[in-house]
């Protein structure tokens, strides 16, 4: 039945199928979280694996053209 113009039926199917992918997501953050936690007791560094994941994820070409420029910046200071 519309309340106010709104199908609420269908307004509750949405608000708990958003309810139940957060309560998934919780679960995936936590999984992620006890990953990271064995590859630090592992002696891998968290920090350089999520930069890996992130550069995973990016286009190839715009991954080469960063490191391309970083190296650039990083000799024109010297480093």
């Amino acid at each position: 039945p519309a309340v106010g113009g709104i199908a609420a039926d269908r307004l509750r199917s949405i608000v708990e199928r958003v309810e139940r992918l957060e309560e998934e997501r919780k679960g995936l953050a936590g999984d992620i979280k006890d990953i990271f936690t064995e590859a630090k007791s592992a002696g891998f560094e968290v920090k350089v694996l999520r930069q890996i994941i992130r550069i995973r994820k990016q286009d190839p070409d715009d991954v080469e053209e960063q490191e391309t420029l970083l190296d650039i910046y990083r000799r024109a200071l010297g480093m």
